[in-house]
């Protein structure tokens, strides 16, 4: 009875074995699966990103192409208004000569009984031609002003309506970029404006969308209101690309790998950070810009590396194999600083992976789950 319940037990956790593995291998393809489509939708923003850049170019280029038409214009309605003086003063001339049936006895052409001539009439005949074709020309140059007027005020419509289009897809486009990056940032408990000025301070500038009209260009149209917008809302874009490389929201295992422990305590202590199990001489990568602090051993984390962040912000990578950085060297998000191992206090091989904001042990997972749409 004993022989057979042993084996009885032995197949059940066979099964059970079988059973876990099967699991592990969903869970896994599905990682892979997720971290595809992550990789595309990477993708997806870089191409994004490049075209909002092209159709800001454009916009500018059509800003500049409406300003010509613009003065362009003027110059039509000053030539219009001119040619309309012109013509009424040539109509009152007519006018006056149609109505005035003699010129003053000066004239030789008239004799002493006050009669006209007849030098004279032709003189008045001549005079009438020359001011009705010259009111003529005035008339078709007035008609061709106008058809000029309204063909550069249809362009500028035109413009405007390709103008507005162009500024709501990009204005669209900033809500799709920028809206997930604030998301992700508060997620991991940071605040996304604090975030701007830090990074705004450590890439100080002038020009562009941050300088503030003054004096005679204090009045601004709409057009230009929203491209100021938009060129604000690029450079929040830029800068919040800026500080993704600065903040450790990546993940330190790109290989496959099991999650075997997780923040808080456990068997009466506290436990800082994640653990995260995989084959011996696994790549360990940086997850964000910094500066190397300590590349060594210590006690129980065994090979150790500290790395120092901005924001107030450190990462430890502990129980390595073999250390691959230094003492003050600069890394970046997602360089190889070293190998998973067993060293220091561990039960197996695996990484001890900690976050700390300001001296104080934070939960890992918050970073990593807040990026996960984004790396």
């Amino acid at each position: 009875m004993a022989s057979l319940g042993a084996g009885s037990f032995r197949d059940q956790a066979i099964l059970d074995q079988q059973s876990y593995q099967n699991r592990l291998r969903e869970i896994s393809d599905e990682r892979d699966l997720r971290s595809g489509e992550t990789k595309t939708a990477h993708r997806q923003f870089d191409l994004a990103l490049r075209e909002v850049a092209g159709m800001q170019s454009q916009l500018l280029e059509l800003e500049v192409r409406r300003r010509e038409l613009a003065t362009s214009m003027e110059a039509v309605q000053a030539k219009l208004q001119k040619s309309l003086k012109a013509r009424q003063t040539a109509e009152a001339e007519i006018r006056r000569l149609s109505e005035t049936g003699n010129v003053p006895n000066k004239n030789p052409d008239i004799d002493h009984g006050g009669n006209v001539g007849s030098q004279t009439i032709d003189f008045l005949n001549t005079a009438l031609k020359e001011t009705a074709a010259e009111r003529d020309i005035m008339a078709a140059q007035a008609n061709l002003a106008l058809q000029q007027v309204e063909e550069i005020a249809l362009e500028l419509r035109l413009m405007e309506e390709r103008n507005d289009q162009i500024f709501r897809q990009i204005e669209e486009a900033m809500v799709v970029s920028v809206q997930p990056l604030e998301k992700m940032f508060r997620s991991a408990g940071m605040n996304p404006k604090a975030i701007l000025e830090a990074v705004r301070r450590g890439y100080s500038g002038y020009g562009g969308p941050f300088m503030r009209p003054s004096g005679e260009n204090a009045q601004i149209s709409l057009e230009e209101q929203r491209a100021s917008k938009i060129l604000s809302d690029l450079g929040s874009l830029n800068i919040y690309r800026i500080a993704i490389d600065k903040v450790p929201l990546a993940h330190p295992i790109k290989d496959k790998h099991r999650f075997t422990s997780g923040f808080g305590p456990r068997w009466g202590r506290m436990h800082n950070g994640l653990d995260f199990a995989a084959p011996h001489g696994t790549p360990i990568y940086a997850t964000a810009d910094g500066v190397v602090v300590f590349a060594g051993r210590q006690s129980a984390y065994g090979r150790l590396i500290k790395i120092k962040h901005d924001f107030g912000y450190e990462t430890r990578y502990a129980h390595l194999s073999k250390i691959r950085v230094k003492n003050g060297q600069r890394v970046s998000r997602g360089e190889r600083i070293g190998d998973m191992g067993n060293t220091g206090r561990s039960t197996g091989t695996h990484l001890h992976y900690e976050i700390r904001s300001n001296g104080k042990a934070v939960n890992p997972m918050n970073y990593i789950k807040a990026a996960k749409d984004v790396f």
